[in-house]
Order: C-alpha cells, then sequence, then structure tokens
C-alpha cells in the first residue's frame, strides 16, 4: 500500500489519535501520530498536495462510541485508507470508573465496524494496536484486561485484512533504552517522542519508501 495523491487517510480512535486537534476546524490533525504522518507524507510529495488527511479522534473514546459515530464521522467522508485506533480507555475505564468492556463485545464491535467499512468503501484497513507503559503498580494490572483486548484487536484485524501496527510493540521495545516516562509521561498518552515512534511504525507498515536500487 502506497497513499497517492487521490487517496483520502482517515485516522479515528480516542485522544491519541485526538492528540488536541481543534475540532471547529475541519483540517485540524492535532499534534500527535496524524500529524507526523501527514507531514511526512507531503514531504514525500514536492510536487504534489499528497493524500488528503482527517482526522476524527476524539479523547475518552471507547470502541462502542466509534460505532456511534462511524457513519458520520467515517463512512460520510468516503476514505480510501481508515485507521483505526482503539482499546486502551476500553481497559482504563475498568479500573476508574468500575465501566467494564467485555473483550467478546469489544471485539465483535470492532469487527463490525471494520467489516462494515471494507463492505461499504471497499477501503483499505489500518489497525493499531493498544499499547501502555506502566509507571506503577496499579497500571501493571491492566494488563490482566488489555492484554486479551490487544488480542481481540489482532483477531478482528486479521478476520477483515487490515494491515496491523504494533503499539504495543514498538513502544515497550523503544522503553528498554529510555525512561518509560519519556515515550508516555502517563504510560497512556505518548509524548512527542512517542508519537514520533507510533508514526514511524505506521508509515514502515503502510507507506514504506522503496528500497534503494543496488548498482
Amino acid at each position: 500500500m502506497h497513499p497517492e495523491d487521490d487517496d483520502t487517510l482517515l485516522f479515528i480512535g480516542d485522544s491519541i489519535t485526538d492528540a488536541g486537534r481543534d475540532r471547529a476546524d475541519p483540517a485540524s490533525l492535532g499534534e500527535g501520530y496524524v500529524h507526523e504522518i501527514a507531514r511526512t507524507l507531503r514531504g514525500r510529495a514536492p510536487d504534489g498536495p499528497g493524500p488528503r488527511i482527517i482526522n476524527r479522534g476524539i479523547n475518552g473514546h471507547r470502541v462502542y462510541d466509534l460505532e456511534s459515530r462511524w457513519s458520520t464521522d467515517v463512512i460520510d467522508h468516503r476514505p480510501t485508507v481508515v485507521t483505526v485506533k482503539i482499546g486502551i480507555n476500553d481497559t482504563w475505564r475498568r479500573y476508574d470508573r468500575n465501566l467494564l468492556s467485555p473483550v467478546d463485545e469489544f471485539e465483535a464491535c470492532l469487527d463490525r465496524l471494520l467489516a462494515a467499512t471494507a463492505r461499504q468503501l471497499s477501503a483499505r484497513l489500518v489497525v493499531i494496536t493498544p499499547f501502555l507503559l506502566p509507571i506503577g503498580p496499579d497500571q501493571e494490572r491492566w494488563f490482566e484486561d488489555l492484554s486479551p483486548r490487544t488480542d481481540a484487536v489482532l483477531r478482528a484485524a486479521v478476520h477483515n485484512a487490515a494491515h496491523v501496527v504494533r503499539a504495543d510493540l514498538v513502544l515497550p521495545r523503544a522503553a528498554q533504552d529510555r525512561e518509560s516516562r519519556e515515550l508516555a509521561p502517563d504510560g497512556v498518552h505518548p509524548s512527542p517522542l512517542g508519537h514520533r515512534l507510533i508514526a514511524d511504525a505506521w508509515l514502515a507498515e503502510v507507506a514504506p519508501t522503496a528500497p534503494v536500487a543496488r548498482r
């Protein structure tokens, strides 16, 4: 998959995708990984505008919130590439509000969204896995909920032939060489460096640069 100038790339998810975007400005991309991806793709297209990029992340959302706005925030824009980043709030709300999101229901909901998008738009799909860089023992126990949820995300992605960006591997791997707080100060929300790592992982999976030909 190599996005072209006539592609529309739509990103949807929670606060990690939202990244402070101005919701009054439809062109606002926020200051996170979506912005970094857009900057890179536009830099690769000096003679054209690059693909159209839309950010529809909203902080605090769980997968069911995405489903409630999927028609207006995804289908109506007719994107050709759809990237979904969801799951951490489905876990987080269990621990701070006792608001449960059973993994089987979560998986079924995500699967419905991906399948409907492929069916209605013939769009190419990308899924970014949820991740956590625990900053204390209270967050360590989140993995009892998050690990099976990540597996559910992977199953839904495979079932719908989606590209997968393994943020759950990329960020912990980077945390081996630096403090976790450098990548996600609260364990969940990426720093600028964390966002750049997610963007680089997306670009490597979805829009890799062409290898240099050997002579």
